[in-house]
């Protein structure tokens, strides 16, 4: 029985070290990532928004 929740115990820490990782990974990715947004942004559409004059 003893062996069993050493089992648990060491899959629940691989699965959190992995999902950890995954994290960092992605985190790290888009703290990194070179976007042109400025780009994308002067080509779209301007919406404007009228109100009635009265």
């Amino acid at each position: 029985m003893k062996n069993a929740f050493k089992f648990e115990t060491l899959m629940l820490q691989g699965l959190f070290a992995a999902c950890a990782l995954v994290c960092l990974l992605v985190v790290g990715s888009m703290l990194t990532a070179k976007t042109t947004f400025y780009a994308a942004a002067s080509n779209a559409p301007v919406a404007t928004l009228t109100t009635p004059a009265g």
